[in-house]
């Protein structure tokens, strides 16, 4: 996409002002939409952009500019003005660019740029609308949407690395939404992952659509969920969002360098019950938050964060690694080339563990099933949460005896962590989309079912 010569010219001009790193991302994205609602077609968007972002490091400041030119002088002219207030007498030679093309660990059969498959995507809409409001007369609405894009970044940096990968998302979003006179209730699903359109032979319509009916219909005559301390039993799949948001974020150097995470000088340490083990792998087949290599150059890796409770890893980016001394791990990642990266999460999960679900909700007296999560807010930092779960039911000696609406868990993520005491077998991912400083970034979250022996429960 960029002439190396362009590239290695800007650089060697970077350097020239005293820049002790350069590197130049190049981005081309392209994105087409389909959404349903109302039992029709409502929007179909597409587009395309192009860019590239300018970083440079001056010791630990890094600097970031971008531009939708690639025009030798205008990429010079932005990284003048960068490096205008940092001007000092050149300190490195940058190497020669060597390309190299990593091994793709994710094929895809029908890419955004070879067809948008815009009837096939509408047709399976209708069949996801029709099963869902088959599912029961009260289902008073459905939407739905298809998002398909293709990412295509080149790489270059002072360091002589050239390089590139092309990742394809697809991702299919359906709520239901069910109404009983001045009540309403939602369910919702949104699965995706890192190929194309082939995607859809992965999900079948009809029980996409009556699987959403069904969490809605549940929740609508649901019973007050109860409030005070108690055991919880949080579902597999996109429970893991609690550990994304409360401790993964906690164990990136974004924030870690700075010791703004409660974890930054516990590393060896046991933070966790002996039966948590948990993992950041953006290697994972076609998984909605892998990739073949991050958004610094850096080929992905699966990183072990925490083993048997305890601390073994962060999750490094190459300025993290300047900062903290930790080796990079392939977790640089950004939106777009509007945004530097920083140390970001890829699939990220607690691994499965030797307990059965029946077991685990057998153990509990009085207390909750959160078969599924929904969103939260997370203060940064301590790791404090409070997030809603999407279905919930009742466990009365050791047995669900009815499902429960309005529920929320509150806690912070270091005390989750040893209140856990179960882990199941079941394991399951579940896609979601990430915010932080560099932008949001498809990431996977999950883990099966796990007891936790004391949490918060927060009621209507």
């Amino acid at each position: 996409m960029l002439n190396p010569s362009t590239a290695k010219a800007v650089i060697d001009h970077a350097l020239f002002l005293g820049a002790d790193f350069a590197e130049l991302f190049v981005e081309h994205h392209q994105s087409g939409s389909v959404e349903f609602n109302a039992g029709d077609v409502d929007k179909i968007n597409g587009g395309i952009d192009f860019g590239i972002g300018i970083r440079l490091f001056f010791g630990h400041k890094v600097l970031y500019g971008y531009t939708n030119s690639t025009e030798e002088e205008e990429l010079k002219r932005v990284t003048s003005l960068l490096a205008a207030k940092d001007n000092r007498d050149q300190i490195v030679q940058a190497s020669a660019l060597n390309f190299s093309q990593l091994t793709d660990r994710h094929p895809v059969r029908q890419p955004l740029s070879q067809d948008a498959n815009l009837e096939a995507k509408i047709a399976f809409l209708r069949a996801t609308d029709k099963a869902a409001r088959a599912e029961n007369d009260k289902i008073a609405q459905f939407i739905g949407r298809i998002l398909q894009r293709q990412q295509q970044v080149e790489i270059f940096n002072s360091n002589g690395l050239h390089t590139g990968d092309t990742r394809h998302y697809t991702r299919i979003a359906a709520t239901a939404v069910a109404q009983d006179g001045s009540e309403q209730s939602t369910g919702f699903e949104a699965p995706g992952a890192l190929t194309g359109w082939e995607f859809n032979t992965r999900i079948d319509p009809t029980s996409l659509g009556q699987q959403v009916a069904k969490q809605a219909m549940i929740k609508l005559t649901a019973d007050n969920c109860p409030s005070g301390e108690m055991p919880v039993i949080i579902g597999n799949g996109f429970g893991g969002v609690i550990f994304h948001e409360a401790c993964g974020h906690l164990l990136e150097t974004t924030s870690v360098a700075k010791k703004a995470s409660v974890f930054h000088d516990q590393m060896g340490e046991m933070i966790a019950n002996p039966a948590v083990s948990a993992v950041d792998d953006g290697t994972m087949a076609n998984e909605w938050g892998s990739i073949n290599i991050d958004d610094e150059g850096m080929p992905t890796q699966r990183t072990q964060l925490i083993k048997d409770g305890r601390l073994t890893s962060f999750m490094v980016d190459q300025m993290g690694a300047k900062k903290t001394g930790f080796a990079p791990t392939g977790s640089g990642r950004r939106e777009s080339y509007k945004f530097a990266p920083t140390s970001r999460m890829r699939n990220t999960f607690i691994e499965p563990g030797d307990s059965s679900l029946d077991a685990m909700i057998a153990s509990v007296e009085k207390g909750i099933f959160a078969k599924k999560m929904g969103g939260g807010s997370v203060q940064p930092g301590t790791g404090e949460f409070n997030f809603a779960v999407q279905e919930a039911y009742l466990i009365e000696n050791g047995k669900i005896t009815r499902p429960l609406k309005s529920a929320t868990l509150i806690s912070t993520g270091p005390k989750v962590l040893k209140e856990i005491s179960m882990v199941g077998q079941d394991f399951e991912l579940a896609a979601g989309m990430c915010g932080s400083v560099s932008g949001s970034v498809p990431t996977t979250v999950g883990q099966p079912a796990l007891k936790v022996d004391n949490i918060l429960v927060g009621g209507n």
